[in-house]
């Protein structure tokens, strides 16, 4: 029985060795390649944001028109937009 307690004592400490010396190594190996790693992309770009995305094409078809205006309509009835809020956007979907 001494002899297999030794063994496991022996084990236990070569295991715990092993393991302090690894971590130990990961972290040294970190700290060189944070050292040498290329700075994050985001420096490339903040001079030059990217363009805004282009607006979407102009509505020709009347029907989908007519029915932007009558939602607005009913949103304005129901007291969600005010006469200012529903001209804007009267103006916008008629393209003036």
């Amino acid at each position: 029985m001494p002899g297999l307690l030794r063994g496991m004592a022996r084990t236990a400490v070569v295991a715990g060795t092993a393991t302090a010396v690894s971590n130990r190594v990961s972290r040294r190996q970190a700290g060189r390649w944070a050292q040498q790693a290329p700075p994050p992309q985001q420096q490339y770009y903040e001079s030059a944001p990217p363009p805004p995305p282009p607006p979407p094409p102009p509505v020709d078809d009347t029907s989908a028109q007519l029915e932007q205006l009558q939602r607005l309509g009913e949103l304005k009835a129901q007291g969600v937009l005010t006469e200012q809020e529903f001209q804007e956007q009267k103006a916008r979907i008629l393209g003036r």
